[in-house]
This record gives C-alpha cells, sequence and structure tokens, in this order.
C-alpha cells in the first residue's frame, strides 16, 4: 500500500502516539485515545492530504477496527 507511512504518520500525530502499525493492529476499542473525537480528525487529515473525501454514510466502526482494513478503505477511496 502506497500511503502505508503516510497513514501511520496521521494516526500517531492525531493520537499523539509513538507506535508501529501493522495490517493486524487493532484500533477502535484497542487504543485508548482512538475515540470518535479522533476518527474525525483522522478523516479531516486523510481528506486533505490525500485529496478523497469520505461520505458519512460509509463510515463504520469496521472500517477503523484495524490499521489494514483502514489502509484498505484508503486505497478503495483513491481507486475510485
Amino acid at each position: 500500500m502506497p500511503n502505508h507511512q503516510l497513514l501511520a504518520d496521521i494516526l500517531r500525530t492525531v493520537l499523539q502516539i509513538e507506535k508501529d502499525f501493522s495490517a493486524d493492529t487493532a484500533l477502535l476499542g484497542a487504543i485508548p485515545e482512538f475515540d470518535s473525537m479522533a476518527i474525525i480528525a483522522v478523516i479531516t487529515e486523510l481528506e486533505d492530504q490525500l485529496g478523497i473525501e469520505f461520505d458519512d454514510d460509509e463510515i463504520s466502526a469496521e472500517i477503523f477496527e484495524t490499521f489494514g482494513g483502514l489502509a484498505e478503505f484508503v486505497s478503495q477511496k483513491q481507486a475510485a
């Protein structure tokens, strides 16, 4: 995934944590800092930095369960 590093950097910045992310790294429910406000901040950063747009109806908790799931969703948005 070309934006793996960018996504990891955005998460570290928004969450203000030092963490390595792999595809199976659990996010929502596993990282205390990863709450609803953090999700909004991550979405905003992704939209700003990658020029993609998230529709409210396509955002679900499942997307944010793992780093790999989020990365795949971002890749799909970029390909659209």
